[in-house]
């Protein structure tokens, strides 16, 4: 096929020659830096082009789980509702509200000494601490634990410090962390606002199984009158069971633009 031949040069991979596939759009291989460079006027649309087809495929992909994950007591998907979870800022940790309460009543009974239940170091209720074990955290660059000092930036008004809070976490894979700042770019707070930059976060947000950033990503597409994109998005966010998406797609269905089949399955 034409990918056994560098698209600047010709030469065949062989034995001692090897190929490399252009990073974004992986149709065409190189044999080396200098070849991609002086083939990329020619390459340039046609990469650009199948670049943004793959993540449109990979987009429009039903995630496995949401970006919550799994509780890493049990094992269970952690539900979307942040108010059936605990967050532990001694670790960063996650954890369902059934094993929290399981643990509680455990030291309780047995008159222990109340402890993480990831980390096993003891708990606080002093501000102070807290926000000393979440300051550590940071310094370690944990993802999680750089958003939530993104989150207590933003809700102080520091809007600068929480851009480069989310920032970092952001860098680190953090779903939230983009979601975060796709809500900066949408309302200008410590930057200006931008909507492609917006869509880029929401996009890298929805990658990773974040339901609120496929609703919002819908009604984008609604706004710009790409109805079929928006239901998409809306069938996905649905299928992890979040009811704004699910609404939305009823009102879909009813105005014709989903299919029935499309919409049982997302009723499932």
């Amino acid at each position: 096929g034409r990918n056994a031949y560098c698209a600047a040069c010709g030469i065949a991979e062989i034995d001692n020659i090897l190929l490399n596939e252009c990073n974004h759009c992986k149709s065409v291989r190189y044999c080396g830096v200098k070849c991609q460079k002086e083939h990329r006027p020619w390459h340039k649309e046609e990469c650009k082009k199948r670049a943004a087809e793959l993540r449109d495929e990979l987009l429009f992909k039903q995630p496995e789980s949401s970006h919550h994950g799994d509780c890493p007591i049990c094992c269970i998907p952690l539900s979307l509702d942040p108010r059936k979870a605990t967050f532990f800022p001694c670790c960063s940790k996650v954890i369902c509200n059934g094993c929290e309460y399981a643990n509680l009543r455990r030291e309780i009974e047995g008159s222990l000494q109340p402890k993480c239940l990831f980390c096993r170091l003891p708990r606080t209720a002093l501000s102070q601490e807290i926000e000393l074990n979440l300051m550590r955290r940071v310094e370690a660059k944990d993802p999680v634990a750089t958003s939530k000092m993104g989150e207590i930036h933003y809700n102080e008004g520091d809007y600068d410090g929480a851009l480069q809070c989310w920032e970092k976490a952001a860098e680190l894979g953090n779903a939230l962390a983009h979601f975060s700042l796709s809500m900066l770019y949408r309302e200008g707070k410590g930057v200006k606002k931008d909507e492609k930059k917006m869509v880029f976060h929401l996009e890298e947000a929805a990658f990773d199984g974040f339901p609120a950033a496929r609703y919002n990503l819908g009604v984008v597409e609604e706004e710009h009158g790409r109805m079929d994109r928006a239901m998409k998005h809306y069938i996905i966010g649905a299928n992890h069971g979040h009811n704004e998406s699910l609404a939305t797609l009823k009102k879909g269905y009813r105005r014709g633009l989903v299919s029935k089949k499309d919409f049982a399955a997302a009723l499932r």
